[in-house]
């Protein structure tokens, strides 16, 4: 055991794809059918995931199909709020592109999540790289990558900004001195950047957390930087503990630029863990779910990948053909160079490669008993490659049952996951510390 990580627990989050990650999940005789039309559904596997002391729960979300497809179909981010009411602890957590939306939207739906749970909420910063996206924003051509992350970092500074607008103090509300704010603890932000002019203030009281906590899934050069700039929990494609154990270091390392302590950050790569009773019981949902993706599917996942390059001429049989330069423009890198590297370096065939992805959508697989998963994950996290993971369930809810009757237990016996929550916040669960406003003078 690492001396130095043996009173240190992990972090876990739970990523809820409609009816799981696995992309023929709806297929499973037990898995709910209508998820992406039944915010019920997300609910009670929100509940689920707080029983088992989940940090938190999280959905993406896109403002797009993609060409049609139901791959986009919602995930009740909008429905945050209702959450909320149901749970008590476990950490809400939503996408929002900085691409299509406006910083004064975001920082006013985020504040208000945080006031209604009570300071719960969680937002993934990304930049869209759906092309479908530009399409319903007045756009003929989608931001280039850089450009998107250009805009999303004056973005996220805006919204930080807007989140101070009030001091903790500033509403007095006492009646004996007939006062109800203190005017001199409201500010004006006045932003004036290339992206964005905002004055403020926010019509929102500054949030419980002081900033809801802030995540992140860029894996690329400036993904990595624009982490270690603001990012406070970091959702990662790692396949190997060598590569995590990497990402995890030059991250981590990249934050003393910006006057960062390690421990502000967590980084949480993404697990699709399949469990069963036995190896047997999981290697067998496995096989049943392989069995049921549709080469239609596989390679549209792909071309999702490779920013819309079709691959449907090529033989499924035969190797992956060469990417053009222009992919890495427009797609996630992450996950692009991940694809790349099964096909040259173990000689995979595009069906192969649709397979393994489709299996966990880019992220890491593994198979096993209850005992077997946690021996990995806790090699992975004593071996500093994580501070946690982002659980994604294969199917729901079953998939995420499973875990938390089975896994969970048997990290907690390990003491690796904790018994009971730390705190009521989510930045307490996670322990982040609560950021200061900009205008707190020393």
């Amino acid at each position: 055991m690492d001396k130095e990580r043996s009173g240190e627990r992990m972090k876990l989050g739970a990523f809820f794809h409609p009816t799981g990650n696995h992309v023929a999940a709806w297929l499973h005789p037990d898995a709910q059918i209508d998820a992406g039309t039944n915010f019920r559904h997300y609910a009670e596997i929100t509940q689920t995931a707080e029983r088992g002391k989940f940090d938190l729960m999280f959905v993406a979300d896109a403002v797009a199909t993609r060409d049609g497809k139901l791959e986009a179909l919602s995930r009740w981010p909008q429905y945050m709020a209702y959450f909320a009411t149901v749970t008590t602890h476990i950490g809400l957590c939503a996408t929002a592109t900085t691409s299509y939306n406006e910083p004064y939207h975001i920082a006013r739906k985020f504040a208000s999540l945080d006031h209604i749970s009570g300071g719960r909420a969680g937002w993934n910063v990304v930049t869209s790289s759906n092309l479908s996206e530009a399409f319903n924003f007045g756009r003929e051509r989608h931001y280039e990558h850089d450009a998107r992350y250009d805009r999303a970092i004056e973005f996220v500074e805006v919204v930080k900004g807007l989140w101070d607008s009030w001091d903790d103090d500033a509403f007095v509300r006492d009646r004996k001195s007939e006062r109800y704010f203190n005017p001199a603890k409201l500010h004006y932000l006045n932003h004036k950047g290339e992206h964005f002019s905002v004055r403020g203030p926010l019509n929102v009281g500054r949030p419980p957390q002081g900033h809801p906590v802030l995540f992140q899934a860029g894996s690329s050069e400036i993904g990595r930087e624009v982490a270690a700039r603001f990012a406070e929990g970091v959702f990662t494609p790692q396949h190997t503990l060598a590569s995590a154990q990497e990402f995890y270091r030059d991250l981590k390392g990249r934050m003393r630029k910006y006057d960062r302590p390690s421990e502000a950050l967590r980084v949480m790569p993404g697990l699709n863990a399949i469990v069963g009773r036995t190896r047997k019981e999981a290697e067998e949902l496995h096989q049943f779910l392989q069995s049921k993706i549709h080469p239609d599917v596989g390679l549209e996942l792909l071309s999702n990948q490779f920013g819309g390059f079709d691959l449907s001429e090529y033989d499924l049989d035969g190797p992956l053909p060469d990417i053009p330069e222009r992919v890495f423009a427009l797609s996630g890198l992450g996950n692009t160079r991940n694809i790349i590297r099964w096909a040259r370096e173990e000689r995979l065939t595009i069906r192969q490669i649709y397979q393994r992805f489709a299996a966990a959508r880019g992220q890491r697989t593994l198979i096993g008993s209850p005992s077997e998963i946690a021996d990995d994950m806790e090699e992975w996290f004593r071996g500093y490659g994580v501070d946690g993971f982002l659980f994604h369930p294969s199917h729901l809810p079953g998939g995420l049952d499973d875990f938390v009757a089975l896994v969970i237990p048997e990290l907690q016996s390990r003491g690796l996951f904790r018994a009971e929550y730390e705190g009521t916040t989510l930045r307490e669960n996670m322990g982040l510390e609560r950021p200061e406003s900009r205008y707190v003078s020393h």
